[in-house]
C-alpha cells in the first residue's frame, strides 16, 4: 500500500532529531507539487516526498527546518508495555485480555474477550507474535482469494511482510507481500491493504483507473480505511516493534 523504496538505512541522509539520527527516505513523484514529510509508523526514518525537479539539497533543508515537529511526532509514538498476564493485546480492531497461566495449554485461545495462553513466562512474547502471524497468514489468505476472484484473476503468492515502512507491496512478478500486524487492525483496514495490492494487479501504478478499479473492488471506505492507518497504524508496531 505505501510504496516506499527499502535502502540500506547506513546509506541515506540523515537528520538530527531528539538526539536520534534519523534516515531520510526521498521519493520524487510526477504528480507531486510540493513538499510532503511524515515520520515513518515506527518512526524509524522521516519520509518526504518531492516533485521531480527539486533538489535534494531543498529536501533535506525542509527536514532540518521542521526538527521541532519531528520531535513532537516521535513523543506522540505509543509507549510500549509490557506483554504480560493482563496486558491488552490488540487482534481484529478488539483489545484482548492477556491471561497468562503457566500450566495451561501453550496454544494460545480467545474466549470471552480474553487471550489464554500457557507455557514458561519467557516464550511468551515469540510464541504470541507466531500466533498472530498464522492468524494473519490464514486470514489475508482468505482476503486475497476473495478479491483476486472478484478482479477475475488468479490468486498470486503470498508472503506475509515483516516491513518497518509500509503496509503491503505487489512485486513486478505478481507476488503480494502483506505486513502480518495488520491482524491487529480492524478487519476493514486489513482487507482495504489486500484489496489495494491486488488492484495493482490489474493497474501497477496510481492512476484514476487504479482508484477507480479499488473502489469496485473493495466493499468498504478506502478513506475511512487510510485515515485509521494515518492516526492508528503506528499502534500496530507497539506489542512487538
Amino acid at each position: 500500500m505505501l510504496d516506499w523504496l527499502r535502502r540500506d538505512p547506513h546509506a541515506l541522509p540523515t537528520v538530527e532529531v531528539a538526539g536520534r539520527a534519523l534516515p531520510v527516505v526521498i521519493r520524487r513523484l510526477d504528480r507531486a507539487r510540493r513538499l510532503t514529510m511524515r515520520l515513518a509508523p515506527d518512526g524509524g526514518e522521516v519520509r518526504i516526498s518531492i516533485p521531480r525537479w527539486t533538489r535534494t539539497a531543498e529536501a533535506l533543508a525542509f527536514a532540518q527546518a521542521r526538527r521541532d515537529w519531528l520531535a513532537r511526532q516521535l513523543e506522540a509514538l505509543p509507549a510500549r508495555a509490557p506483554l504480560a498476564h493482563g496486558a491488552a493485546l490488540p487482534f481484529r480492531g478488539q483489545a484482548l485480555l492477556l491471561t497468562h497461566d503457566p500450566g495451561a495449554p501453550r496454544r494460545p485461545a480467545v474466549a470471552q474477550g480474553a487471550l489464554r495462553v500457557g507455557g514458561p513466562e519467557s516464550s511468551l512474547v515469540p510464541r504470541l507474535a507466531r500466533w498472530l502471524q498464522a492468524e494473519a497468514r490464514e486470514m489475508l489468505a482468505a482476503d486475497l482469494a476473495e478479491y483476486c476472484a472478484r478482479a477475475g484473476k488468479p490468486a498470486p503468492p503470498l508472503a506475509l511482510s515483516n516491513a518497518r515502512s509500509r503496509w503491503g507491496s505487489c512485486a513486478p512478478d505478481g507476488t503480494i507481500r502483506i505486513n502480518w500486524r495488520l491482524i491487529m487492525a480492524p478487519d476493514m483496514v486489513r482487507r482495504s491493504v489486500v484489496a489495494h495490492e491486488v488492484a495493482h494487479l490489474l493497474h501497477f501504478d496510481h492512476s484514476p483507473a487504479f482508484h477507480h478499479c479499488l473502489k469496485e473492488l473493495f466493499e468498504g471506505s478506502v478513506q475511512e480505511a487510510n485515515r485509521w492507518l494515518k492516526a492508528q497504524g503506528r499502534s500496530l508496531y507497539v506489542p512487538f516493534g
